[in-house]
């Protein structure tokens, strides 16, 4: 058998755990491809993507190309001889760039394919109040997230965990299904299984400031889903009216309360140590938050300086 020399994609983080994964497993790893450098932050200082830190970090050989179908990128591609592509959370190649390797390239995807293609799969599973997700590797075609999958592992999703917390599962999970994925492609003995769609495929949108505030009109569950499935990054929102102040405030951890009362929905209630809204059938209570200016703060040491008026409302 033909040994396996690999081309790896992926810009994040999570892409950097499974191409640790790569490396520790004695792959032979010819090549990184990444996101090209760009400025972040305040200062606008030039932010290396978590993949580049990790392959200068290793001494891998890296490329950083601003157009994948340029000639000169195609080249060099050709040069490092690869049979075989992998790709982790980069972005959508054109046919002559996957086409290239006589293996194939393949893709890790953080779902249970064909449902959640697309850009957040991991927020919007628990966002829709999945009880189980996972990860698929497949075969890249010509469209997104929709090619023959190779191999697919679940893992269930526990009631209170957030999107960072699961993840660092799936990071995990991603990596033992990578590795079983190039065995069996080392071994010769690949099957593969075409995606059906079908009207009840759920689609993992990317994500935006209108599809992360939230709307507290909606159901408790829905409410504590959407906090979940935004935690920590890139944090569900709303607007907070307290006398002639308006806020944009991010929450990052709540527990719904069920209750009944005589709120109005959106009614800000504080006590020394609490912070709950009122909704239909009871309360989220803010556990972990952000306001303009301050740092990410439980809810009662934001009380320690802060005192909320009879009137504050969230909207």
């Amino acid at each position: 058998m033909e040994k396996l020399r690999i081309i790896f994609m992926g810009t994040p983080e999570f892409a950097v755990g499974i191409l640790d994964t790569i490396i520790k497993n004695n792959y032979d790893v010819v090549g990184v491809i990444t996101a090209a450098d760009k400025p972040a932050g305040r200062g606008q200082k030039i932010k290396y993507s978590a993949v580049k830190e990790y392959a200068l970090a290793n001494n891998l050989n890296l490329l950083q190309p601003t157009n994948l179908k340029d000639e000169s990128f195609l080249a060099e591609l050709k040069a490092l001889n690869a049979n075989l592509q992998i790709v982790v959370a980069f972005r959508m190649l054109p046919k002559v760039v996957w086409e290239m390797p006589s293996f194939g390239t393949f893709n890790l995807h953080a779902s249970l394919l064909p449902n959640y293609r697309g850009a957040a799969p991991i927020n919007w599973a628990i966002i829709n109040g999945e009880t189980k997700t996972g990860v698929t590797t497949f075969f890249i075609d010509d469209k997104i997230d929709t090619g023959a999958m190779i191999l697919n592992s679940e893992i269930a999703i526990e009631p209170a965990e957030n999107a960072g917390q699961l993840h660092d599962r799936l990071m995990l999970l991603g990596s033992e299904t990578v590795i079983d994925t190039l065995k069996v492609i080392e071994n010769g003995n690949v099957t593969t299984t075409i995606q059906e769609d079908d009207a009840e495929i759920k689609t993992a949108y990317k994500l935006n400031k209108e599809n992360c505030k939230i709307d507290w009109t909606k159901s408790g569950e829905e409410i504590n889903n959407l906090i979940r499935g935004l935690s920590p990054y890139p944090a569900a929102w709303c607007f907070l009216k307290d006398k002639n102040e308006e806020l944009n405030i991010k929450i990052y951890e709540a527990k719904l309360v069920s209750a009944e009362h005589s709120h109005e929905t959106g009614s800000l209630i504080a006590s020394k140590k609490e912070i709950k809204i009122a909704i239909k059938k009871g309360f989220i209570q803010l556990l972990s938050l952000q306001i303009p200016g301050k740092k990410r703060m439980q809810a009662s040491e934001l009380l320690n300086g802060i005192t909320f008026s009879d009137t504050a409302k969230v909207y």
